[in-house]
């Protein structure tokens, strides 16, 4: 099977580009966008809708393969690729790439997706989110061809060994983190809420008190609204590195503060995801790895997942060698090529570290569907609802894309 016409589309993405760097100056809410001009190159606003371009593979038997180029909510900050416009990218692939990829037969994704993840234009390599759509539209190129799912091409081609089966979903909650929790209840999410626990003293507290208290009601509150105690979901939360601002850093506080959490979570086990930010690779990967250590040392009820300096496959295999937290989060339109999300699960997965095929809510649909098929196909521990900053509409794609793969693996059984 060959492809024949490459085609590409505007569209938006679930959520927003925020210009991180003019938030982190101060830049104050009017209602849902920022007052003030941005800072970051290519911005035109500090807040503006998220954007897209859906890349479809006309196949020699007339049916269609699609992917999504999409990038994180915070484009262009902390050395990230630049602001990712429709505009400025659709004549890139019309120019530089659809003519490398018509008449290509659909023989290996991993093969494909490896040369194009590789490829340079100029002797730079293509933007992040390119590459993620372009692995994506491979990948679903090369299920057509086989007529087979996303995931059994993936099962296949890098015989992961795993069956394809469900796997915990994580949903987030935005800043609405009480009525979002009782959504992710009754719906049943497996792990939850994120939180957004991104400020030490309106939502951490200066001595941790706030989350504490949040804490403590999460746990009563899915005990009063659950209607079976065989529901147990797994309670991540998503902290920003406000733990080691408000601690000073210092392993021990952090780890006392830490037993409460864990404390007051019971009868369920937490997560928390970026406990410190010390805004050095290096460092974070120590920070990480001393805490994890110290956590382990004294039998706490938490697990710590690695988020800031951990983005690229390269990030992955560091902090998963240094066991610089128990699981790493994958932070899918950052690590380019699909293909990288594949063998970022697998090296955790080797190395006996937990595997969350994350993301962004700044994603689409389409880029949701594909990196749950690669979660299952790959056996990762949990997988992101996404997109949006919500529950109903990331946990409905995720959950319905997964059920369906699954329904259908079972039926070639």
């Amino acid at each position: 099977m060959k492809i024949v016409d490459v085609v590409c589309s505007e569209g938006k993405t679930g959520f927003y580009f925020d210009d991180q760097r003019a938030i982190k100056k101060g830049a104050k809410h009017d209602g849902f966008t920022y007052v003030g001009e941005p800072v970051t190159e290519g911005f035109s606003a500090i807040r503006q809708a998220g954007e897209s371009i859906s890349v479809m593979f006309i196949l020699e038997d007339g049916e269609v393969a699609h992917g999504d180029c999409a990038a994180v909510q915070y484009s262009g900050a902390g050395g990230r690729d630049p602001l990712f416009l429709a505009k400025d990218f659709i004549p890139v692939i019309n120019k530089e790439i659809a003519p490398k990829l018509i008449g290509r037969e659909l023989n290996s994704f991993k093969e494909l997706a490896e040369e194009f993840d590789k490829m340079q234009v100029n002797g730079k390599r293509l933007h992040t989110a390119i590459r993620y759509g372009i692995t994506q539209a491979l990948l679903d190129a090369v299920a057509k061809s086989r007529k087979v799912t996303m995931a059994e091409v993936v099962r296949d081609e890098y015989k992961t060994g795993v069956d394809i089966k469900r796997i915990p979903i994580f949903t987030q909650s935005g800043d609405d983190r009480y009525d979002n929790s009782d959504k992710m209840i009754i719906k049943g999410a497996e792990v939850m809420p994120h939180a957004l626990i991104n400020n030490v003293e309106e939502k951490l507290g200066k001595d941790g008190s706030k989350l504490l208290e949040y804490v403590k009601w999460l746990s009563n509150r899915v005990k009063e609204l659950r209607t079976c105690e065989c529901y147990s979901p797994v309670f991540h939360i998503d902290v920003y590195g406000t733990i080691g601002a408000a601690f000073d850093y210092d392993t021990d506080k952090m780890a006392n503060y830490l037993e409460k959490l864990g404390e007051a979570a019971k009868p369920f086990k937490l997560r928390i995801e970026g406990p410190m930010d010390v805004e050095d690779r290096q460092k974070q990967m120590e920070a990480l790895r001393d805490l994890t250590s110290e956590i382990d040392k004294r039998g706490i009820n938490v697990e710590l997942v690695a988020d800031e300096w951990c983005n690229t496959y390269d990030d992955v295999k560091f902090f998963a060698d240094n066991k610089a937290g128990h699981m790493l989060q994958i932070k899918t339109p950052d690590l380019g090529g699909v293909n990288n999300i594949i063998d970022s699960i697998l090296y955790c997965k080797k190395k006996g570290i937990g595997a969350y095929c994350g993301g962004t809510c700044n994603e689409t649909n389409r880029s949701a569907e594909v990196t749950t098929n690669i979660a299952i196909a790959c056996g990762a521990d949990q997988c992101l609802a996404k997109p949006g900053m919500g529950v109903d509409e990331g946990y409905m794609i995720v959950n319905n894309e997964m059920n369906r793969v699954v329904a259908l693996v079972n039926r070639r059984k």
